[in-house]
């Protein structure tokens, strides 16, 4: 039996990720915390990544290492999600200029759209330095990203 946590899946360019509402996401209402559409839209851009074949510990032990940071999160939170449902993350890379990567994400209860976010993260170097992503990361991502 596969004991791995589910990263998702991919259809498309567009990854997936199934969340589950508990009781700790929800305030005295039965409602999700607004914080916490944050978390769920974070586990995505990670997942996302992870299933693209970059993983942040190994971009931390490199020889030139980085991390991401997000500069910019935007959000529209349009209805309620609340304790027990079945949600979906969906995640799509469309930009790589520069240091910078956008990211639009949506969360859905069926067809119901629950919230959207635009993202705008940025590759650093460990102290902080805005950098470009490096070559094999790019090529990683590019079969993913929008063709524009």
């Amino acid at each position: 039996m596969n004991q791995t946590p589910t990263a998702g899946w991919f259809e498309g360019r567009e990854h997936r990720l199934p969340v589950r509402v508990y009781y700790e996401d929800t305030d005295f209402t039965g409602v999700v915390y607004h914080a916490n559409y944050a978390r769920y839209f974070e586990r995505g851009r990670s997942d996302f990544l992870r299933l693209a074949g970059v993983h942040h510990n190994e971009l931390a032990a490199r020889d030139d290492p980085s991390a991401f940071v997000v500069t910019r999160l935007a959000m529209d939170l349009l209805k309620a999600a609340r304790i027990d449902d079945a949600l979906m993350v969906h995640t799509t890379y469309d930009i790589v200029r520069g240091p910078r990567l956008f990211i639009s994400q949506t969360l859905t209860r069926g067809y119901d759209l629950i919230a959207r976010a635009g993202v705008e993260a940025a590759c650093i170097t460990l102290g902080g330095r805005p950098r470009k992503p490096s070559r094999d990361l790019v090529d990683k991502l590019r079969p993913l990203l929008r063709n524009d």
